[in-house]
């Protein structure tokens, strides 16, 4: 009889949850967010290759493509374990990677690292189910769902570069290159630059750009730290910012096709495709005009989402410590010379990046705050500088070259006055410490 009254109460307990607006929330973002992940698949097969989801299926067995990503997916999805979890579920991760390392050494297979780190998310995926339950399974599923989201949005990402190489032939590389003139040719200039600084400075620069990912983990790991003691994660993070710019930045490549500099103006990288050998040395000076590109390379410049996610990382890190901020400015500086330098990017994409991450991230904090006419204000800026530098790219590129006095200031005052919006905006948000009160001195009693 104790049994029956207790199942029911906890079927009423789980119903409850389900009615309450945030767990709708949670569940209609997970069903939008599978069913993206299917059609993604969809279309991948369509063009003979497998999508995310079968990608990252491989990854259980198979040699991962990124160890460092996978262990610090596990790192965002510890947040909400214990100190003894923790150490007990890396030495798990660990384990299960010296056992596939000596399989692979012994078969003579590809040796990489990582897939103890997945298999340790997915067992806390089965535990979260199967052994936790009201609010520390759903706090556990959080932490789950955090880890899986970093890796899927990765292999969401190289899905989407597909298609826009599959899907978009012609680029528009000549109006950006034209329009970067009115910016002084910084891809040409840092390009130079880069070279002259030999193998160690490519080195550091390559691998801040490949490595952006496990850096937003660092600072994603410094705003959770106090999940598992408050046992609820905060309202806004880095990793919301991380997978709205990833998931709305493809949209705009389908929009405005861009291959970089390396491959429109190299022969090595571009092929009989490129419009010749001219990068870094050579600036492009004929009239813009599309121009067809193979079907392999990824339209993937405009706005540069590199520059954007290192801006995520600059403006999170700088609520912490003098270390963390110290970090957030070197992995945007560093990432904004590799961009720039390796030839992946124009000077116009920048600035776009730098729009783009701001009026997001007003937008989520607008969000936060119940929809804060003030963010959405700005917000609402944001996104019609973001236009106009769009339509200015591509209709006005001439004029942009022949005036660059003019453009290149415009261009970057509105960037600017982007940032000092959000500054300010931000700023009035922050709480404001109340004045202390002087008490009155008491005369003494007769």
């Amino acid at each position: 009889m104790s049994s029956r009254i207790s199942s029911r109460i906890n079927s009423r307990n789980a119903f409850a949850v389900l009615r309450r607006p945030r767990t709708i929330l949670w569940a209609a973002a997970g069903a939008i967010t599978l069913g993206f992940l299917i059609a993604l698949e969809i279309a991948a097969r369509h063009y003979g290759l497998p999508g995310p989801m079968t990608n990252q299926a491989k990854e259980v067995i198979l040699a991962p493509k990124s160890g460092p990503l996978l262990y610090g997916s596990m790192g965002l999805m510890m947040v909400v374990l214990t100190w003894r979890e923790r150490f007990i579920a890396f030495g798990i991760a660990v384990g299960i990677d010296i056992a596939f390392f000596l399989v692979r050494w012994a078969v003579g297979a590809k040796m990489m690292f990582g897939n103890g780190a997945l298999w340790v998310v997915l067992g806390y995926a089965v535990i979260a189910v199967t052994r936790r339950t009201g609010r520390e399974r759903i706090l556990l599923l959080k932490g789950v769902a955090l880890g899986l989201l970093l890796v899927a949005g990765r292999k969401t990402g190289d899905t989407w570069l597909l298609i826009t190489s599959k899907t978009r032939p012609m680029v528009l590389d000549q109006y950006l290159a034209t329009a970067d003139h009115a910016l002084g040719n910084p891809s040409w200039v840092v390009g130079r630059l880069v070279r002259a600084s030999g193998p160690i400075g490519s080195h550091i620069l390559d691998y801040v750009y490949i490595q952006l990912a496990v850096a937003a983990v660092v600072v994603a790991l410094y705003q959770l730290r106090n999940v598992a003691a408050e046992r609820r994660f905060p309202r806004h993070h880095l990793v919301r910012t991380f997978l709205v710019i990833g998931l709305l930045g493809p949209a705009i490549y389908m929009i405005f096709p861009v291959v970089g500099p390396t491959f429109a103006y190299t022969v090595g990288d571009g092929g009989h495709w490129a419009v010749g050998d001219m990068w870094p040395d050579t600036l492009p000076a004929n009239l813009p005009h599309h121009m067809p590109f193979d079907e392999i390379t990824p339209r993937n410049c405009m706005p540069s989402l590199h520059t954007a996610w290192a801006t995520a990382i600059f403006i999170h890190s700088r609520k912490g410590p003098r270390l963390l901020r110290f970090f957030g400015a070197f992995w945007l500086i560093a990432t904004l010379g590799a961009t720039l330098g390796f030839g992946y990017h124009y000077g116009t994409d920048i600035v776009a990046g730098v729009v783009f991450t701001l009026t997001i991230e007003a937008a989520l904090r607008a969000e936060e705050r119940g929809w804060d006419r003030s963010g959405l204000r700005l917000a609402a800026y944001g996104a019609t500088v973001f236009a106009a530098l769009l339509v200015a790219y591509r209709y006005l590129p001439v004029q942009m070259a022949a005036h660059p006095w003019v453009f290149g200031p415009l261009v970057l005052l509105a960037m600017v006055s982007v940032i000092y919006g959000y500054i300010r905006t931000t700023n009035q948000w922050e709480p404001k410490a109340a004045p202390v009160r002087k008490l009155e001195p008491q005369p003494e009693p007769v």
